[in-house]
């Protein structure tokens, strides 16, 4: 076994692991095919009854006119951006420095649209109005993340948000909203999606991240928009025959985790807690704003990891499968909270984090 998979390996035997649904294997598919018509006519190349009817449904969730279902955010956004660009006839765009797009698509947006990126504010905190107003440039669109994933699932005042998008509508810049996990801030900022969204021009969602679905995606605005987007689609050959167990999933999930987003916010606040009482670590933000959080260990990556894989199997409690370098002398990794942290008993995790913060202080040589 590699060095590398001693972590993950541990956390796979660990009794309870603390975040998400579940393990992504066949199951999460059977769970659907098992609730399903074995009778319903598939999806057929973007037509048909099921995906129709689910367009319509995520439509009137967001409170958009239409909306269309894609196999990946990927494919969604970078198309809602080159719809807007030619638009405007522009070729210019703006987004935060740590957006999906610029870290984790390869650069797509450029190499396959020649779209010029505008990389708004610091990558350490989030886009703020006062970046806005200071653009020089003459964008066709902003794209904003609402939670700002990469750094801890941070969201604006809804204030400052509300005055972002009324000074673009005012200067003519379109809004996309990369709501990936749009469902997880609707308990912070207490607003349905409809309200949220209706800020933005178009809005992106997706149906495995925080609704742990297979995968897929909702690309939704007006009806010249969805059109247009369509057409890309297909160019982007995203119209497979068919998508139906994309879009079973997708469903099944929407409907089983939509009403239990604030309790996973809950309880994201209630974990956040036990670790902010650890020596050496921290959360970020540090009271959770969604149901996702960062967490920073001012260890390196290779001393941590013997920690955690010793704490799984002395405890039984899983914390996370993965630690990421931030220095020669830190690390960091990401919390979700989903269905899996309401099984696991609290006695066992109070005691989890009393074991990690003892290993912690004898790792930095603070006693007691």
């Amino acid at each position: 076994m590699s060095k590398n998979n001693v972590l993950l390996e541990a956390f796979n035997k660990a009794i309870y692991p603390v975040g998400s649904h579940s393990k992504r294997n066949i199951q999460v598919l059977k769970e659907v095919l098992n609730d399903s018509d074995g009778n319903l006519d598939s999806d057929v190349y973007g037509s048909g009854k099921l995906i129709e009817n689910f367009q319509e449904e995520m439509a009137t969730f967001l409170g958009k006119e239409t909306a269309v279902f894609f196999p990946s955010g990927t494919m969604a956004q970078q198309i809602a951006l080159r719809i807007w660009c030619d638009s405007k006839g522009s070729k210019k765009v703006a987004y935060h420095p740590l957006s999906h797009l610029e870290i984790h698509e390869e650069d797509g947006l450029k190499e396959l649209h020649h779209i010029e990126t505008i990389l708004l504010g610091d990558k350490d905190r989030l886009i703020r109005l006062e970046d806005v107003l200071q653009m020089k440039d003459d964008i066709a669109c902003l794209l904003i993340e609402l939670p700002q994933r990469e750094i801890g699932g941070q969201l604006p005042d809804y204030e400052e948000l509300v005055a972002i998008c009324t000074y673009c509508r005012e200067k003519g810049i379109k809004l996309h909203l990369d709501g990936a996990r749009l469902y997880e801030i609707l308990p912070y900022y207490q607003r349905t999606a409809a309200e949220i969204c209706e800020l933005f021009d178009s809005v992106y969602i997706s149906f495995y991240k925080g609704i742990g679905g297979i995968a897929g995606a909702i690309l939704a605005g007006n009806e010249a928009f969805t059109k247009e987007s369509k057409v890309w689609k297909r160019r982007y050959g995203g119209d497979l025959i068919s998508l139906y167990p994309y879009i079973l999933s997708s469903s099944y999930y929407f409907k089983r985790r939509l009403p239990k987003m604030n309790q996973y916010y809950q309880e994201a606040k209630v974990l956040a807690g036990y670790y902010n009482q650890c020596h050496g670590v921290v959360t970020k933000p540090l009271e959770p704003m969604t149901n996702m959080f960062h967490v920073h260990v001012d260890l390196p990556k290779e001393k941590l990891e013997p920690i955690l894989v010793a704490l799984y199997e002395e405890t039984g409690v899983g914390l996370t499968h993965y630690v990421r370098e931030s220095s020669e002398t830190t690390c960091c990794y990401e919390v979700n909270i989903g269905d899996r942290f309401a099984n696991i008993p609290k006695d066992e995790l109070r005691r989890a984090f009393q074991w990690l913060d003892v290993k912690m202080r004898e790792a930095t040589g603070v006693n007691g």
